[in-house]
């Protein structure tokens, strides 16, 4: 997004807020379609930002979907059902429900208890159900390797469950290629195990590869794609033996987010320099980030704006909230700061609309801003108070 844009934004909306670019994430989504081709699917865990659905709708055909809330955003939204995974690790008789009424396209079990809960479902319809197994990967997450194969041998016992594959994933921001490999050959010799030994055909293989992007001054922003790309010929190599769709959030997101926030104050003590802004931790996270640590590409859009610039200097970045722990930077280079002057902090298009800790202090939630890909832009959600939902009511 262009500066002049940015600046823009920050002058007719206001600050703090995010704005993030639904054309530069859509050709993000094409590109990586581009890299693994046609017969490799893409799905966009929204977890990562739901105010990326429609436009992840159109470029990506599907979504992850892991709560009943983020279920409920989706119906709001009409989101074609067929298209969605029905995620998470605590389903409930409700929420199954809830995603089979809805007419999801595929749910995941994560458990023994999960794949009961939807033959239940199943059966109390009449219906047969599109279900992917999880596999465990070593977190919460998923079923073990026995109970997953004790459902392969006991599939008589769900009538009601079409087992059409296999969900697998491990995490996020992971940045080495070789762990992905190595658990790809697993998967491959798990398909093997089912189809020789159980005598059981796997169909579909929904992976999650939690390919890393850069985040911080000092990383490699040349090529933010050539992860995927180097891993291409793996996925291609189990693309040709299951139907393959991979699943990513946050790689396919950060890029397209900006958070635009005004310095309030500042001021110094003891040869630290500080700038206050109207923003904070309650908006902006980036994962690795920690006590404000290592330093996010920030850029002050006022300065840049002006026809003079002034001195570069270090400054501690700190937010609205009364904990020491409210610092975005430690060490920031700011170029010519003063007060009502406009950062903006990139690649925080994944998670931080979300991940803040919204409540704390009960000061007000962000705008949202969104930029269509014809470069008109419109307001996705309004300054938002979070006092009424810390106010008691007895």
């Amino acid at each position: 997004m262009e500066r002049s844009e940015l600046s823009y934004i920050a002058q007719e909306y206001g600050t703090p807020a995010f704005v993030f670019d639904l054309g530069a994430f859509q050709q993000r989504l094409h590109a990586a379609q581009d890299i693994v081709g046609e017969g490799i699917g893409l799905c966009y865990a929204i977890k990562a930002n739901p105010f990326l659905i429609p436009a992840a709708v159109e470029a990506a055909g599907k979504l992850e979907v892991c709560s009943p809330g983020e279920l409920d955003i989706c119906e709001a939204l009409g989101v074609d059902p067929a298209a969605i995974v029905f995620s998470g690790v605590n389903k409930t008789p409700a929420s199954v429900h809830d995603a089979v009424e809805y007419g999801v396209g595929v749910l995941t079990a994560e458990s023994l208890k999960h794949a009961a809960l939807i033959e239940a479902e199943g059966a109390a319809r009449g219906e047969v159900l599109d279900v992917l197994l999880r596999l465990n990967a070593g977190s919460q997450f998923g079923m073990s390797r026995e109970d997953l194969v004790s459902i392969v041998d006991r599939r008589e016992d769900y009538p009601h469950l079409n087992i059409v594959g296999i969900h697998y994933f491990v995490g996020t921001q992971r940045l080495n290629l070789k762990h992905q490999r190595k658990e790809l050959g697993k998967i491959e010799a798990f398909i093997d195990e089912l189809r020789d030994e159980h005598g059981f055909a796997v169909q579909r293989l929904e992976y999650g590869p939690g390919l890393g992007v850069p985040l911080f001054v000092g990383d490699d922003f040349a090529d933010t794609l050539a992860p995927l790309r180097e891993l291409e010929p793996d996925l291609r190599a189990i693309a040709e033996r299951v139907q393959l769709t991979i699943e990513m959030g946050r790689f396919f997101a950060t890029e397209c987010g900006t958070y635009l926030t005004s310095i309030n104050d500042l001021k110094a003590n003891k040869g630290v320099n500080y700038c206050i802004v109207d923003g904070g931790i309650n908006h902006l996270t980036y994962i690795g980030q920690l006590m404000g640590m290592k330093v996010p590409v920030i850029h002050n859009l006022t300065a840049l704006d002006r026809d003079a610039s002034g001195p570069v200097d270090e400054w501690c970045i700190c937010g609205s909230l009364c904990t020491t722990n409210d610092v975005l930077c430690r060490g920031a280079e700011l170029d010519d700061a003063r007060e009502g002057d406009v950062l903006a902090f990139s690649n925080c298009g994944a998670y931080s609309v979300t991940e803040g800790v919204h409540l704390f202090l009960s000061r007000t939630m962000p705008r949202i801003i969104v930029r269509h890909a014809d470069g008109s832009f419109a307001l996705a959600r309004d300054f938002t108070e979070t006092s009424p939902l810390n106010t008691p009511n007895y």
